[in-house]
């Protein structure tokens, strides 16, 4: 191939850096106003942790009148097979929930040992 056959790169070439000479903002493809910027802005604050919906469910199982299978799911937005399945898991993490009666309705407790 002749050199006139080659295809052009779309970018330009960088201009390599001396050895030995340190990085100054014209070789390293920043401007003296963005490398002073990073060096006096500190990182924003996280904001706070949003409890999971599993921790919902868990603070709805604490309370003392437990939760029914329509609060968990009215809370969540999950459907009742998947609120079932948290309830599961909830056990074989080591929770000790315990199903009785509320009236008419199952109620769901978290026992105060786990």
């Amino acid at each position: 191939m002749t050199k006139e056959a080659q295809p052009k790169s779309r970018r330009p070439r960088r201009m390599a850096r001396e050895p030995g000479k340190p990085s100054t903002p014209e070789t390293n493809g920043t401007s003296a106003a963005t490398a002073d910027l990073g060096e006096a802005q500190s990182a924003p604050a996280p904001a706070p942790k949003t409890p999971s919906k599993i921790d919902t469910v868990l603070a709805l199982l604490r309370r003392t009148e437990g939760a029914t299978l329509e609060e968990m799911t009215e809370a969540t937005g999950w459907q009742k097979h998947t609120v079932r399945a948290s309830l599961t898991g909830l056990k074989k993490k080591g929770h000790a929930i315990v199903r009785g009666k509320r009236g008419e309705v199952t109620c769901y407790n978290v026992t105060a040992g786990a």
